[in-house]
């Protein structure tokens, strides 16, 4: 899918913190929030709760 001009939303990539493998896809708005993403989120081949930070 082509970006459109003036799209302010990026897909991004959340990678767990833990063991660096399993992988979140989401979208974020640039603009409003420029740092790095981070969630917890749940790891199923660790089965449990995470973090997850935004990979560049």
């Amino acid at each position: 899918m082509a970006k459109k001009k003036g799209e302010k939303r990026e897909i991004i990539r959340l990678v767990c913190t833990e063991d660096g493998m399993t992988y979140y896809v989401t979208s974020k708005n640039k603009q409003n929030t420029p740092d790095r993403l981070e969630a917890k989120k749940f790891n199923p081949r660790l089965r449990k709760v995470t973090l997850f930070r935004e990979k560049k």
